[in-house]
């Protein structure tokens, strides 16, 4: 693989950290910023806003930008929105600063991966988009615990200025690395993508994407507090729980993306089932730690499992539906997946500032997930009726 691929690498190793982190630091960052833990869950949602919102639009808008100066302009906000974060002196600072980071990090995957099969052979152009790709898995597993750690232990602050100063390391290895004549795609417009969202299949699927995917973080937004408050782990102990919750996402993620290759609405339907149980028993397996841990585990694994499913199906439908913008259903699916990051983290927030309380946010992400059951179970009724009639026609 070609040097400048792990440029790549870094880069998205260093946006994954800067998404998730943030998760284990609510408590911290609500004490110090004199905000409510609600208010605190915000920062997750608005991020994950600037991702859905921003990519399609800022895409679109950059198309004709030659990609190697895009990329070190995307860097170059995402130091910047993150240096803004470790200086926020309020609370409404630091949510400006996590949406610059979130348009960086929207852009950057949506070239990223065409540029990542350009700089590889042609036989390994998808080995070489799954590297990119492995720098989010590795932070989910590796570089948010580590960021957990060092702002529990040195204050968020600290973390915010280790995730810039990785992106001053994204930014220099681009510079020198990546070519400078890259290839560019034919930039999709809003157009395209309008007509996309007029096709209520994949809006169906859209909102599966959204639900399904979403619901976890009613919970995991909050994962940090559940654990301190009502598992009883010492604030310490957090950050060594999220490398477990980590490992079963990239475990999850992996097995995912085999079961799903023959028929995606039926291991769609199980994950779905299996993810809404599993919540719901979290509910009551939280007060305990081993029983807590063995339910964590369970749920990061399903959490992501979903996930190639869920795009495998989108791009399915998209050539059945919309031939001629299949990238683009696939971006906006990847738009629904924060989509749901935000509407979780939302939710989440409105239970734990209402009566139901901290405890209940497991069991409403599990009608979240149930919801997308329902209409997992719709989507593939819809495919079996347009499958007879094509029969019928023929």
């Amino acid at each position: 693989m070609p040097l400048a691929l792990y440029a790549l690498t870094i880069a998205a190793y260093a946006i994954g950290v800067t998404e998730f982190v943030i998760v284990g630091l609510l408590p911290t960052v609500a004490g110090d910023l004199g905000v409510s833990l609600p208010q605190a869950g915000l920062i997750v949602s608005v991020y994950a806003l600037g991702v859905t919102f921003g990519a399609p639009i800022l895409t679109a808008l950059t198309g004709r930008v030659e990609r190697k100066p895009l990329l070190l302009g995307l860097m170059l906000l995402f130091i910047v929105g993150n240096t803004l974060a470790a200086l926020s002196p309020t609370y409404a600072v630091l949510l400006v600063a996590r949406v610059l980071s979130a348009f960086a990090h929207g852009v950057f995957f949506a070239v990223g991966a065409t540029i990542a099969a350009d700089l590889a052979p042609e036989d390994r152009r998808a080995s070489a988009i799954a590297m990119m790709f492995m720098g989010l898995t590795v932070a989910i597993v590796t570089g948010v615990p580590l960021g957990a750690f060092v702002g529990q232990t040195f204050g968020w602050r600290v973390t915010f200025w280790g995730v810039a100063g990785l992106g001053v390391v994204a930014f220099i290895g681009i510079a020198a690395l990546l070519p400078k004549t890259l290839r560019k795609a034919p930039p999709a417009s809003l157009l395209d993508q309008a007509r996309v969202l007029g096709s209520g299949r994949l809006l169906l699927v859209f909102a599966m994407t959204a639900l399904g995917y979403g619901g976890t973080f009613v919970a995991f937004t909050y994962l940090a507090t559940i654990l301190e408050d009502i598992t009883g782990f010492a604030a310490g102990h957090v950050s060594l729980i999220l490398i477990l919750y980590g490992a079963a996402i990239a475990a999850g993620n992996l097995l995912g993306g085999r079961i799903a290759d023959r028929d995606p609405v039926r291991t769609l339907t199980w994950l779905f089932a299996a993810q809404a149980a599993v919540l719901v028993a979290f509910t009551f397996t939280a007060g305990a730690a081993v029983p807590a841990l063995v339910t964590l585990a369970a749920l990061g694994f399903l959490s992501f499992a979903n996930v190639p499913g869920l795009q495998l199906y989108v791009v399915q439908l998209a050539k059945r539906h919309r031939p001629g913008a299949v990238d683009v259903a696939s971006a906006l699916n990847i738009a629904a997946f924060n989509l749901g990051i935000a509407l979780g983290a939302w939710i989440g927030g409105l239970v734990v500032g209402s009566s139901l309380g901290l405890g209940a946010t497991p069991w409403v992400g599990g009608i979240m997930v149930a919801g997308a059951l329902v209409l997992t179970r719709l989507s593939g009724a819809l495919d079996g009726r347009a499958a007879a009639a094509e029969l019928r026609a023929a």
